[in-house]
């Protein structure tokens, strides 16, 4: 018999955190998340979801006291779906079918009282970019803020009855592979026209490109994400958020005269320098972080956003920005590889670019969707 207990308190925040190092201590793979990441997606003041959405965290114990499980269960009123669904996320659980079932159950019966008829896991009450999906393939490190999972979690949820919603695949590829010839093309056809340029982020000017980048977000990205739109405020916010990590020589934008029209946002690993840390973020860590990022080299960057304005689409443009900044940034940094954080499986469009810049899936995570009546057609994410 399992008890599920309400993550309320100073003990059971403490051990939503630790059960999962628990769990994966022999794991050479797992890097611990930051415990500040975790904490502040539960954090009222500083998840501004929490005013049109409700989420509870819980911990599940065995005859014996032991934690044997966890998971968050919330709604999300600008979820949007074919019907009321709802969402389970930073579930983690001993490799037994019973004990996930029963977690599965606890949060199906939470989500249906709150009129909700399917939920989709394990995702996060947050952004898509953080602590979202189920790892299926590519059980090596993750990159920051990624999930990471053991192989058996794919057969909890399937055997429960989960289906892939859509899958989050992982592109890599070496800086010094070689570009495919079509890149080189456009990039020569463009660089004939005066009105394209193409410029580096600079720390010194993030409130421009702050601007630039919300502009090109909002035209490329808006209708995928419903029609939401996000503010140059928030853009601002985040980039000096990420100011003492931001690599001035992989972040890129594209101007038809002075107009942004396409950016190629990178970042370097950060979990390359935060597995050291055990999770923690306070100061002795902070020194720490300062310390190795200095003198430990890190050789992975990641992209984490990559759009072109729509009437700029189909012309090549993007060939153009990724061989301008891959000449700059292998003449001027020491990074080895690049990983393609997520692509959807709905967005062809995007995996013909990874295709082109001959990146190799390297891991793939599934959002599983469940939904409460079994007579109901299940169908998949459609493509944009």
């Amino acid at each position: 018999m399992l008890k599920a207990v309400h993550v309320s308190g100073s003990i059971q925040k403490k051990e939503f955190l630790e059960f999962p190092a628990r769990l994966y201590k022999d794991d050479k793979s797992y890097i611990r998340p930051l415990n500040k990441d975790i904490e502040a997606v539960f954090d009222r003041k500083k998840n501004k979801l929490f005013e049109r959405g409700e989420c509870e965290r819980f911990l599940f114990e065995n005859n014996a006291g032991q934690t044997v499980g966890k998971v968050a269960v919330f709604v999300n009123s600008s979820y949007k779906n074919n019907q009321p669904t709802g969402g389970i996320g930073f579930f983690d659980c001993i490799n037994d079918q019973k004990t996930a079932d029963f977690i599965f159950d606890f949060c199906k019966n939470w989500l249906q009282e709150r009129g909700m008829e399917a939920m989709d896991g394990s995702i996060n009450f947050g952004e898509r970019n953080k602590f979202w999906g189920v790892l299926i393939e590519g059980f090596h490190e993750p990159l920051y803020a990624m999930n990471y999972n053991a192989p058996y979690y794919q057969q909890l949820f399937e055997n429960y009855g989960f289906q892939p919603y859509y899958q989050q695949l992982c592109y890599s590829r070496s800086i010094y592979a070689p570009v495919s010839r079509a890149f080189t093309i456009m990039h020569s056809k463009h660089s004939r026209n005066p009105a394209i340029k193409a410029r580096p982020l600079t720390k010194d000017r993030l409130e421009k490109f702050a601007k630039d980048f919300t502009e090109v977000y909002n035209k490329a990205w808006a209708s995928h994400e419903g029609g939401k739109q996000i503010s140059v405020a928030k853009t601002l916010r985040m980039f000096r958020s990420m100011k003492p990590v931001i690599n001035e020589h992989i972040a890129w934008f594209v101007y038809e005269n002075e107009k942004p029209v396409a950016m190629w946002i990178n970042i370097p690993d950060l979990n390359q320098w935060f597995k050291y840390l055990n999770g923690g973020f306070g100061l002795l860590e902070k020194l720490k972080f300062l310390w190795i990022k200095k003198f430990k080299e890190n050789s992975k960057m990641v992209g984490i956003v990559f759009g072109v304005v729509p009437e700029w689409q189909r012309t090549g443009i993007e060939g153009f920005m990724i061989w301008e900044g891959t000449q700059h940034l292998r003449e001027h940094t020491t990074f080895q590889e690049t990983e393609l954080q997520w692509i959807g499986d709905f967005n062809p469009k995007m995996m013909k670019i990874a295709k082109n810049l001959d990146a190799q899936v390297t891991r793939k995570l599934a959002t599983y969707r469940y939904l409460f009546d079994p007579n109901q057609s299940f169908e998949r994410h459609p493509d944009i």
